[in-house]
């Protein structure tokens, strides 16, 4: 049927018949079309243009096939646009144009569809069951279809009405949904509809693929990165970026100009690269921009350049300090080893002694004499291991070891690098700092030295390591063989004289600006400051004392208005100045006592005086031992009862003589302890006095270690030992014949003032100690013994014999037995 309507060109859109689509419609002709549409049956038709852009289209730039629509409502707009829904009600061909001046008229030939009995055409029926299937299946891979639609689709049973349903509803292109409406023939038109859904939904297949693997593939890493990446777009809009490039930039050219170890650049290039990739406020880039300052910061071929000379090394240490001959020697050999070789590896020297004798300045004049720079590490209380090797970098705050903290700090990799107070690191749950120690200290493995931190090697043999202890005994064995122990003794009363005459009293006088005003210190008074008002084997206290003094003198010199020009310190000015002795002089008593015995011992001042007492006392053979002594000493102690008990018939006395006596040996300063095998004559001497009352020599002190068969054993510290009763006025020292040879290392105007006398046996130590009774003196056999003459039995066997043989002859010497 040929029928004039309204013609409203559609840009991209296709309207299918039973499909209701609401449209905007702003063109002038489209709108006076709609209104002619309105004033007669509302039928208008329902074209698409052939090019969209088009404003004014040409009956040639519309295509012939459309959709004649109802309109259901119309709405006119305030900005003169009308907005209109329309229905679909069946296909349509224009067959001629009309009046086109204020809207398109056409004539249009409707297309009318067909009326099939599906009972009729099975082919077409089972071509709609398939069309129906795959319609729901591109439902459910196409979430932008409702899903009610599927099930509406499956109540349709015209087939045209069918394949335009569906057709209207599936995102064909605009070409193919003309098509489509320009398919006359049912059949034809679903088998074109089939064919496009299988292809969408092979489409939409294959996107649901790409979605589920993308979605593997978007693991932590991979969001760290879009995050970082979105972090950094933010940051370059803030600014920041352009700062952290620059860094990087700067971080690169560093690595690039600095001269280290292959290993060590590669690690460096690789953590700039995960550096790179992080985001600059993240806390893990932190700790990698830590490290690599680090590991640029390490003198890595940074070396002092050494200028050694032996008389300049030589002037230079003798103008630091004031004999300590030993080691000065030791060091001279080091550097004229070096001067003739290119490297040397080691030595590792450890200088062990009292506080205050010049360890740690001896070592900074070896940098001084070596022209190297000086490092000092103070040990003292380490007790974990991280602290000499470094935390590991898992760890929050983690940083390198000592060593390496010390060599970036000092700028080079072969100063000279103190390790002071070795002997008082400890160890805890945390690791043994002394068993990390070992590397660092072994010329062998130094070289490759491996810091937790750094987790690089480090070459440590260019080092020149220096240790200071106080003991040895707190050292490792391992550790002390990795070592050249030095020994610095304390200093005599004469070298602490010169000493604060060249170099203490010159430096405080200075110090406490005195140096306008003429300070004497006359030798007595230095001398009184040296043995009452300080006890030390070295100088630290005497100079603290001087200055004292020297600050006591400058405020009588701002009192007196700065007129007087002279001060001279003698011993009533020390007095006056100081105020009351500190300490005792331990001197000889004025006259010999019994069981009173001069013993010497070392503590961490020097040598001392240590007196021992003995008493004894009708009991049971009870043993006391008291004055805080250790277990050593208790041994020794034990040992020397037992070699009195074995040689009582020498002494004269009973075999079973202990029975009825008690023992007391005691050492003054009870609140000091004290312990040590050397302290085994003295207690011998103590006990024979005691017992035979005899009185031991006033001005002999001694030394040595005993066993039961009464030799006397060698022992350690005899230098300082016998400096001790140098001070303390002592004339003779007796000390094991095993250690002659350590005579040598004691000044010679002391071996001139104290006779030493080296034994053996305890036997030569008693004639020696003991006052030689005279002829009126009871015990003629301890008499004989101390004249030599020994007439006890070697076998105890005879002891019977010989005991009833010396009665005779007591008896014999007695005034009742006398002839008249």
């Amino acid at each position: 049927m040929v029928r004039k309507i309204p013609l409203l060109p559609l840009r991209e859109l296709i309207v299918f018949p039973h499909e209701v689509v609401p449209l905007f419609v702003g063109r002038e002709k489209s709108i006076n079309a709609l209104e002619e549409a309105m004033a007669g049956d509302r039928s208008i038709l329902l074209c698409a243009q052939k090019k969209a852009k088009v404003n004014d289209p040409k009956p040639e730039g519309i295509h012939s096939y459309g959709t004649i629509g109802s309109i259901i409502q119309l709405l006119r707009l305030p900005d003169g646009t009308v907005k209109v829904l329309v229905e679909g009600k069946q296909r349509a061909k224009i067959t001629e144009y009309g009046d086109s001046e204020r809207f398109f008229l056409v004539e249009v030939e409707a297309i009318e569809a067909p009326q099939i009995s599906l009972a009729d055409e099975p082919e077409l029926a089972a071509l709609m069951r398939s069309v129906q299937a795959t319609f729901e299946n591109y439902v459910k891979l196409n979430k932008r279809v409702p899903p009610e639609l599927a099930v509406s689709v499956q109540s349709i049973d015209s087939p045209s009405r069918l394949a335009d349903t569906i057709a209207a509803h599936v995102n064909f292109k605009l070409s193919a949904k003309q098509e489509l409406l320009e398919t006359e023939v049912v059949r034809t038109r679903l088998e074109k509809l089939y064919e496009l859904m299988q292809n969408e939904i092979e489409i939409l297949q294959v996107e649901k693929k790409i979605r589920t693997r993308v979605k593997k593939q978007m693991e932590k890493n991979q969001k760290e990165y879009y995050l970082n990446e979105q972090m950094q777009a933010i940051q370059k809009e803030l600014g920041s970026q352009d700062e952290f490039k620059n860094e990087i930039a700067e971080l690169e050219d560093r690595i690039r100009r600095k001269k280290m170890s292959q290993e060590a650049s590669d690690r460096l290039k690789k953590e700039l690269r995960k550096l790179k990739m992080m985001s600059p406020m993240s806390a893990e880039a932190t700790v990698v921009r830590n490290y690599i300052d680090t590991v640029l910061a390490l003198p890595w071929e940074v070396r002092s350049t050494d200028k050694i000379k032996l008389p300049d090394a030589q002037e230079i240490l003798d103008e630091d300090h004031y004999g300590l001959a030993k080691p000065k020697e030791r060091i001279l050999e080091y550097l004229a080893v070096q001067s003739l070789v290119q490297k040397i590896k080691g030595p590792i020297l450890c200088l062990v002694g009292p506080p205050g004798v010049g360890k740690t300045s001896l070592a900074k004049s070896v940098a001084r004499a070596t022209h190297r720079k000086f490092i000092r590490v103070s040990l003292g209380g380490v007790r974990d291991e991280a602290e000499i090797r470094g935390h590991r970098r898992t760890y929050i705050g983690a940083m390198p070891g000592k060593i390496i903290q010390g060599l970036r700090k000092t700028g080079s990799s072969n100063p000279v690098f103190l390790l002071d107070e070795i002997d008082k690191m400890s160890m805890d749950f945390r690791g043994d700092p002394s068993a990390a120690m070992l590397e660092v200290l072994d010329p062998e493995q130094n070289s490759a030295f491996v810091d937790h931190f750094l987790d690089l090697e480090y070459d440590l043999s260019d080092v020149l390591f220096m240790c200071t202890a106080n003991s040895l005994h707190t050292i490792p064995l391992p550790l002390q063989d990795r070592m050249e122990i030095i020994s610095l003794t304390g200093y005599t009363d004469e070298e602490k004289l010169k000493i604060a005459r060249q170099y203490l009293i010159p430096k405080q006088v200075e110090t406490n600006g005195m140096g306008a005003v003429d300070v004497h210190f006359t030798d007595p008074g230095v001398r009184e400051i040296i043995n009452l008002y300080t006890k030390e084997a070295g100088v630290r206290s005497l100079e603290r004392q001087v200055s004292s003094v020297v600050r006591k003198l400058a405020v009588e010199y701002i009192r007196d208005g700065k007129k007087k020009k002279s001060y001279k310190v003698d011993v009533r000015t020390v007095q006056r100045l100081l105020g009351p002795p500190k300490f005792r002089l331990n001197i000889a008593d004025a006259n010999d006592q019994i069981g009173m015995v001069n013993g010497l011992a070392v503590t961490a001042f020097g040598g001392c005086l240590l007196q021992a007492e003995a008493s004894v006392m009708a009991g049971k053979g009870k043993v006391m031992l008291t004055g805080k002594l250790g277990e050593v000493m208790q041994e020794s102690a034990q040992a020397a009862i037992s070699y009195v008990r074995s040689r009582s018939l020498a002494f004269g006395l009973e075999p079973d003589f202990h029975e009825g006596i008690d023992f007391h040996v005691h050492f003054p300063e009870g609140a000091v302890p004290k312990d040590g095998p050397s302290a085994g004559v003295t207690i011998v001497v103590a006990l024979a006095s005691s017992l035979l009352r005899v009185k031991v020599r006033k001005d002999v002190a001694m030394t040595g270690e005993i066993n039961l068969r009464g030799q006397v054993l060698p022992i350690g510290g005899l230098k300082e030992k016998v400096l001790a009763a140098y001070r303390s006025g002592m004339k003779t020292v007796i000390c094991p014949k095993d250690n002659e040879k350590d005579l040598a290392d004691i000044p010679k105007n002391v071996l001139r003032a104290v006779d030493v006398k080296v034994a053996t046996s305890l036997d030569e130590v008693l004639r020696w100690s003991l006052v030689c009774p005279d002829d009126t003196y009871s015990n003629g056999t301890f008499r004989d013994f101390m004249n030599g003459v020994d007439t006890a039995p070697v076998d105890w066997r005879d002891v019977n014999a010989y005991l009833e043989e010396r009665r005779r002859k007591e008896r014999s010497k007695s005034p009742e037995h006398r002839p008249h």
